[in-house]
């Protein structure tokens, strides 16, 4: 994603970066190679302004200011220690006049406070929506696989049209590769409910146990048949119905629902089937892209009212897109943040995420990884992250211009993700990519290059939990 790296963090190494509120701290300020400026055994002065409290001469009540001298080490670096009081971000100014010029200098880099609840919690990057070749996306699981990760994703999912088996696929072919990426299994689901009908309400399964498009006679069990290694990661996997038993069942489940006018029976009955099989299956159901045009608006608004007032789905995704609606691309994002906001302001709250919707993972689609989802999660594992979404724990980002991102979500989460957009995911991403590029070499490469790629993804494995460690200081 190339999220731009803060320039005083390309010129001072801060940590902690996070720390968690009304605890001691000990923090870090070194030099990365800049010009030596700071004199070892001198003492200066270290301003410590909290972000959004104001600032004295114009709000003394309540800005936070706060001045101590700190000694510059042998190294050139500082240490110092300190309590944070509030969640927010933290402004650090060293100042010292120059000998030179006789003017004051000042060198400033930020740190962030959060509250008990996200103690513990990490933010995790990722892609709960992606196509391969096994649907109509162009690439194979594992590659895809590989490029999400030199793009810095931390999980992902592939979530072929009516097919699990390829996210079973990427998941067995990086079983004993050393890679941090978290693959979650997971399908896009949209069911027939009638005879050569559809209902084209898309929904995402992300990290379910067993697929749903495999419950009904389709594509996947017409490609890989009913063995339930194809269609399941646990044991209990329902039996497939065929084709006529599941339009019996929509039939009976739409004769009992009383609706509003325009809300669709039989659409609305195979939605709620659908959601419900997810939850069953311990995965989280997610509506995606509820704004799509094609041709009209895919989902009307009458059926979309009822869908997201009746909280049938666990998130929606709100932003999301390909090239292959590239044109209104802005345009469907706009209007699934602005309802998002409307939903808000009246009182209707549910989960949120960003999704690329990728066909396409190469670098000619100027499309792929154009929206993504940050989850504060205790661990990169799939029931973590499931419980954090549904917990309320995501924000969802635009990344069609990485130097230009703007971010959807809760206010107090927003303004988290946007302070680790700057100075922590420029350097997560670094790492990812020689992670990611190892794993492309390892899914195309020659047998020999395998075999090396193997050797260096050991060599650096735990590079990014140890980067984690370093920059958050949760007390633990």
């Amino acid at each position: 994603m190339a999220y731009q790296k803060n320039r005083e963090a390309e010129s001072y190494d801060i940590f902690p970066r996070v720390v968690a509120a009304g605890a001691e701290v000990c923090i870090h300020i070194r030099p990365l190679g800049v010009r030596r400026e700071f004199q070892p055994g001198e003492e200066y002065t270290l301003t410590i302004a909290a972000l959004t409290t104001g600032r004295p001469r114009y709000f003394p009540l309540s800005a936070d200011y706060k001045v101590i001298i700190v000694r510059c080490d042998q190294d050139g670096c500082f240490t110092f220690h300190h309590i944070f009081e509030e969640e927010q971000e933290y402004y650090l100014r060293l100042s010292y006049i120059h000998p030179d010029t006789g003017k004051t200098v000042i060198r400033q880099g930020s740190v962030y406070c959060v509250a008990d609840d996200l103690i513990g919690r990490y933010p995790f990057m990722g892609d709960l929506h992606i196509h391969t070749c096994c649907s109509d996306g162009n690439e194979q699981p594992e590659t895809v696989c590989a490029a999400y990760r030199k793009h810095g994703y931390d999980f992902m999912t592939i979530s072929d049209h009516h097919r699990y088996y390829p996210s079973l696929q990427a998941i067995e072919f990086y079983r004993n590769v050393p890679t941090e990426l978290t693959i979650v299994p997971g399908e896009e689901v949209h069911m027939i409910v009638s005879t050569g009908e559809i209902c084209d309400v898309h929904i995402v399964n992300f990290g379910g146990e067993y697929s749903v498009n495999a419950l009904v006679e389709g594509p996947a069990i017409a490609e890989k048949g009913r063995e339930e290694r194809f269609r399941s990661i646990g044991p209990d996997c329902p039996p497939v119905m065929t084709q006529k038993e599941y339009y019996e069942l929509m039939q009976e489940r739409a004769s009992k629902l009383v609706l509003p006018v325009g809300v669709d029976p039989l659409c609305t009955a195979s939605v709620d089937w659908v959601f419900e099989q997810i939850r069953r299956g311990n995965g989280l159901g997610i509506l995606a892209h509820p704004f799509w045009f094609n041709d009209v608006q895919n989902i009307p608004d009458a059926e979309l009212d009822y869908i997201i007032d009746k909280h049938m789905m666990d998130a929606v995704e709100v932003l999301g897109g390909d090239h292959y609606y590239a044109e209104r691309y802005r345009e469907q994002n706009r209007l699934q943040a602005v309802r998002y906001s409307d939903d808000c302001m009246r009182g209707n709250r549910y989960p949120i995420v960003g999704s690329s919707d990728s066909h396409s993972c190469l670098s000619t689609n100027p499309d792929a990884f154009m929206s993504s989802t940050m989850v504060f999660a205790h661990e990169n594992e799939r029931e973590e992250l499931i419980s954090a979404v549904r917990n309320f724990y995501s924000v969802a980002i635009d990344n069609m211009c990485p130097e230009n991102y703007y971010i959807i979500g809760e206010l107090r989460l927003a303004r988290y993700c946007n302070f680790l957009l700057k100075y922590y995911f420029p350097l997560h991403d670094e790492l990812c990519f020689e992670e990611g590029r190892l794993m492309q070499q390892y899914a195309v490469g020659t047998g020999e290059e395998k075999q090396e790629a193997l050797e260096e993804l050991r060599l650096i494995h735990g590079r990014v939990a140890r980067m984690r460690k370093k920059y958050f200081d949760f007390g633990d």
